[in-house]
């Protein structure tokens, strides 16, 4: 079983969406609360591909694409975002989510001056086990109150370098 991380330009417009769709397949209400906004992502992604190739890459294995991470840049040196970061329902529990993320983190500590790594998620997925795992510690926790409730109030964590 061969795992890479490839370019976002060497797939179809359209991946980064299936890929987030089947991710959160598990709840109906994921699609519906974030279809829209993982439909953005991909066409932002596939409008400006040197943003994309920076930022993000494609898991794959054995050549089939798995999962995607891309982090935001915008706030260096004081942190980078890490954004949507998935594993195909398929491929769960295998330590890919790890491996994936960990890669992510490695490729962000290269920024010069880099203060930390944040991420926010939702206290009802499986995301906040894997941040704890690659490092990451709790620094706040927020209610959630809108219609994503279902999905946990929102943590934030960090890596701080």
């Amino acid at each position: 079983m061969k795992l890479e991380y490839r370019k976002i330009s060497d797939f179809d417009k359209g991946i980064l969406y299936r890929l987030l769709a089947d991710a959160y397949s598990f709840d109906d209400r994921c699609d519906k609360c974030w279809s829209s906004d993982w439909k953005e992502f991909d066409d932002f992604f596939f409008d400006n591909l040197e943003i994309a190739d920076k930022y993000g890459f494609i898991t794959t294995l054995n050549g089939d694409p798995i999962g995607h991470i891309s982090w935001d840049p915008r706030n260096i040196p004081e942190y980078v975002t890490i954004g949507h970061n998935c594993i195909a329902t398929e491929h769960k529990g295998n330590g890919y989510g790890k491996r994936q993320l960990k890669e992510a983190i490695g490729r962000i500590k290269t920024y010069n001056g880099l203060k930390k790594i944040v991420v926010e998620t939702n206290s009802n997925l499986v995301a906040p086990r894997n941040y704890e795992s690659a490092g990451f510690k709790l620094y706040q926790t927020r209610k959630n109150d809108s219609e994503t409730a279902f999905s946990g109030d929102y943590l934030g964590y960090e890596i701080v370098l």
